[in-house]
């Protein structure tokens, strides 16, 4: 079946494939991805050769939105394994932003006062090219091996942690049953009052939002916040939204992280419609990384000169809550950093 018929058929309701079904039916294979888009056969071979280190992983809805025999698709981009990634180039390193020098128990990264980054587990819906956790030791630093017990007794140890942030990989790659131990575990924390969670779920496979996970959601006694991570507006398609409408109504507060990234979303044009688009799905602009200098995405990278012009060109076109802020994660650095022209 087609990306598009397929991703048509998953939207007919309760009758479709759930969305583990649709996780296992991933395209992983170069070759099948560049057939399904009529892309150029030369394509193949360095994907394929790319891939040997970083496997290719997209479901097919997220296929369904990219446009057949355009090589230049935004959302194309973010997910084909090219050449370049093989290159070795300089000040691009596999541990852009410190994690392994913060890690405070096993799968836990504690940089910042007051939160607490989880490590839930490391398995994602898409792999993005750009990742800078693609060289992340996941076998043996996710909390995920010790069952989350060395991360949560140091949580417990530490009163100044208000908010624990679920990330990986992917946490809501995790099912339902694993994700009610972990937070029932973060709820019996008194000094635990918010859950953040960080996924591209909502954006990469929307029928993740099921019943089961918003039930899960509404038995969450903590505030909750959910930053998705779209980069272009043509990303967020009625499936979103609708994903969107639910994790809103179960209470969620739901903010966006993009990175700018070069021929993906470096023109402002691009940034105003993604924030535009963003908010008319309830979602509010948060973040708009640089990218972080991670071995293998060297070729999304901009000048930082580039990235400030754009973000004031941003200002001048929308209202200010709309405009995310232009950060940058600075390895050792106490928050993130924002970027400022000098």
């Amino acid at each position: 079946m087609d990306p598009i018929s397929f991703a048509a058929a998953t939207r007919k309701g309760s009758d479709g494939p759930g969305w583990q079904q649709l996780l296992a039916d991933a395209v992983t294979d170069p070759r099948e991805l560049c057939t399904l888009l009529e892309l150029d056969p030369a394509l193949v071979l360095p994907a394929v050769a790319a891939a040997k280190d970083f496997a290719l992983r997209v479901p097919r809805s997220y296929v369904a939105r990219m446009r057949k025999g355009d090589p230049n698709d935004p959302l194309l981009l973010q997910v084909l394994p090219v050449a370049a990634e093989t290159e070795v180039v300089e000040g691009f390193v596999s541990d852009p932003v410190g994690d392994m020098d913060r890690r405070a128990a096993q799968g836990l990264l504690h940089k910042y006062r007051g939160r607490a980054l989880l490590v839930a587990t490391g398995a994602c819906a898409v792999h993005c090219r750009y990742c800078f956790r693609r060289h992340f030791p996941y076998s043996e630093a996710s909390a995920l091996q010790q069952g989350w017990l060395g991360a949560i007794e140091h949580l417990r140890a530490d009163p100044t942690v208000s908010e624990v942030i679920l990330s990986g990989g992917d946490p809501w790659s995790l099912s339902d049953r694993r994700l009610k131990q972990l937070t029932d575990a973060l709820q019996a924390i008194p000094h635990i009052r918010r859950l953040r969670v960080h996924t591209r779920y909502p954006i990469v496979l929307p029928e993740r939002i099921d019943e089961g996970l918003l039930d899960w959601l509404r038995g969450v006694r903590l505030q909750k916040v959910v930053v998705m991570h779209a980069n272009h507006a043509r990303e967020i398609d009625g499936s979103v939204r609708e994903a969107c409408a639910r994790l809103s109504a179960a209470g969620v507060t739901l903010l966006n992280q993009s990175v700018l990234l070069k021929g993906v979303n470096d023109r402002v044009d691009a940034l105003a419609e993604l924030s535009e688009a963003l908010f008319e799905t309830h979602v509010l602009p948060y973040y708009l990384h640089v990218l972080d200098k991670v071995q293998g995405a060297a070729h999304f990278d901009l000048p930082e000169a580039r990235a400030l012009q754009l973000h004031r060109e941003l200002t001048t076109q929308l209202p200010g809550y709309l405009v995310p802020k232009l950060v940058r994660e600075i390895a050792g650095a106490p928050a993130k950093t924002a970027v400022v022209g000098r």
